[in-house]
């Protein structure tokens, strides 16, 4: 049963909408311009007056309904969206690997065999050319290093874009796969501002620090990326939380950086081993003591490092140990 309305109660010329002189879409009742659309698409009303313009509009929406986000991946009828971490961005089909048919039966021996030739064969045509099979590689090494430093889906596209940048400008010539794309990578969490020192990358690449750091430059001077200094205090919360430290400590490390970093004493320095001095002193002060080398295990710093960081600090805020 429709829910009867004011507008049907008037005669059609009547409820036509009307526009003003300057062509706003106005309220025939009340000349208020001030008109709102359901949240489900469904109605045009005026706001003032209350009146409904539009009804029984035609819903966008699926036929289907869910509650959950299981059931409403069972129901979609679309695949994933686009990325940019695979290199074909995830526009070509893929062959399921359950030997088994629409039913869920099991298939037989000749189809099986003749479904791994399918297999097969999809994954050999979905790279036509070696630029295609050298992209395939580099973003999958990519994935796996973002996987292994933690990074979110985000700095894994944004990197993906900067490598696909970097091939477009034909900067990976006499350069390897694995260099450009771990610099990327790095380049990429410093353009979404989550924490990961040079060393935590190089850690999970397969090249070496020195090359990293070099591909790193030549890149984003090619590329003009914009960087800024990293911040210590975006290390000292998970530094602190590694170490098991209380938030009385996390606060007054950022403090400590704070105040040190008022005088110019940050210019020049490692943010690491900044912020892993700044956590140590923190700890002494707020008595949950740590000793310089869970901290520089941790920071993946040295000791020396953190003593002399230390040392600096605490003679800027005037504290004697």
């Amino acid at each position: 049963m429709k829910r009867p309305t004011r507008q049907k109660e008037r005669d059609k010329q009547t409820t036509q909408e009307t526009t003003d002189q300057e062509g706003v879409r106005t309220c025939p009742e009340c000349d208020s311009s001030a008109l709102i659309r359901s949240s489900d698409e469904s109605e045009v009303s005026c706001e003032d007056c209350g009146l409904i313009l539009e009804e029984e509009t035609i819903d966008r929406g699926p036929e289907w309904r869910a509650f959950n986000h299981s059931e409403r991946d069972s129901k979609s009828r679309v695949g994933a969206p686009t990325t940019q971490t695979m290199h074909d961005k995830g526009l070509t089909t893929t062959i399921d690997w359950k030997n088994k048919d629409a039913y869920g039966r099991s298939l037989s021996s000749d189809k099986r065999s003749q479904m791994n030739r399918l297999r097969k064969w999809q994954e050999r045509i979905r790279t036509k050319d070696a630029g295609e099979r050298n992209l395939q590689f580099a973003l999958s090494e990519t994935d796996r290093m973002a996987s292994a430093l933690g990074v979110p889906r985000s700095v894994r596209e944004v990197a993906s874009v900067l490598y696909r940048r970097a091939l477009d400008e034909d900067l990976i010539r006499g350069r390897s796969i694995e260099g450009v794309a771990t610099s990327t990578l790095y380049a990429a969490c410093r353009m979404e501002g989550i924490p990961r020192s040079l060393d935590e990358v190089a850690a999970v690449s397969r090249v070496e620090r020195m090359e990293i750091g070099r591909t790193y430059r030549y890149i984003a001077q090619e590329l003009s990326l914009e960087m800024e200094p990293v911040d210590p205090k975006k290390y000292v919360p998970r530094f602190c939380s590694e170490l098991d430290l209380s938030e009385e400590v996390q606060a007054k490390a950022n403090e400590i950086i704070d105040t040190t970093a008022e005088q110019g004493m940050l210019s020049g320095k490692s943010p690491t081993g900044y912020a892993a001095a700044a956590i140590y002193a923190s700890a002494l002060l707020c008595n949950e003591k740590k000793t310089q080398n869970e901290v520089a295990d941790v920071a993946q710093v040295t000791e020396v490092t953190i003593r002399n960081r230390y040392q600096e600090q605490i003679d800027a805020m005037g504290i004697h140990d």
